[in-house]
């Protein structure tokens, strides 16, 4: 217990959890959208309940973390992209995607007023527990990263755990105020679908072996909102 209060420990704790945070802005991004076609009632409900589980899923990849990086195992060979397969490639493409997909029928919906058949039949179904499952599974795809860095960057369970644990409540803390923003704006909620574009492609180019540095899709990101942020001040304003 007296290693785990040593400075080298806290430092790997601060490191983690800020690796945590910053990898978490996906997840959130993601949640905002799942939980906005939800009754506004129970979406409160839904996303502290997908968050919640997604915790404890992430503590589950840690202790099973001998599985986990069984996932690294080389599969089978593209000769044409010269790329060893493993099982992570396959869940980062298949979930990349899956928000492809989502991310496209949801800006076809909003741009044309007229939802598809299956977007429809979405909406209808978003209930509490396909909104959770959704969240769940993605956290799942979402973390892979960061579970595989917290094993090589500190030799205690106990400091990776402590880790998930305080994003997720900073998560908790911040995914309410940014859901109801984004509900709000239209033009943001837009933004939101573009950054699960975003999202989807690095997931995609990850699973094909082509790695994205993802500091360049958080500035694209960040670079986006503070454009939004300028517009909407002006509208504000009246002055747009």
């Amino acid at each position: 217990m007296p290693e785990l209060m040593t400075f080298e420990a806290l430092l790997a704790l601060l490191t983690l959890t800020s690796l945590e945070i910053v990898l978490g802005i996906d997840n959130i991004v993601f949640i905002v959208v799942i939980t906005g076609r939800m009754d506004p009632r129970h979406r409160d409900r839904a996303r502290k309940w997908g968050i919640g589980l997604a915790m404890f899923t992430r503590i589950l990849l840690l202790l099973g973390i001998t599985w986990v990086m069984r996932l690294t195992a080389p599969l089978f060979q593209l000769p044409v992209l010269e790329h060893t397969v493993t099982g992570k490639d396959l869940v980062l493409l298949l979930g990349g995607l899956f928000l492809l997909a989502k991310a496209t029928l949801e800006i076809h919906e909003k741009t044309t007023g007229n939802p598809t058949e299956h977007a429809a039949a979405e909406k209808a179904a978003a209930s509490m527990g396909s909104a959770i499952a959704q969240i769940v599974a993605l956290d799942v795809i979402f973390s892979l990263d960061s579970v595989i860095t917290a094993v090589g960057m500190s030799r205690h369970i106990e400091i990776m755990i402590a880790a998930v644990v305080i994003s997720v409540v900073i998560m908790l803390i911040f995914s309410g105020p940014v859901s109801n923003f984004v509900n709000k704006h239209p033009t943001v909620q837009m933004l939101a679908f573009s950054f699960l574009l975003l999202v989807g492609v690095f997931l995609v180019a990850e699973g094909l072996g082509r790695h994205i540095d993802r500091g360049y899709i958080y500035f694209a990101m960040f670079f986006s909102l503070f454009v939004e942020f300028m517009n909407l001040r002006m509208r504000k304003a009246g002055k747009i």
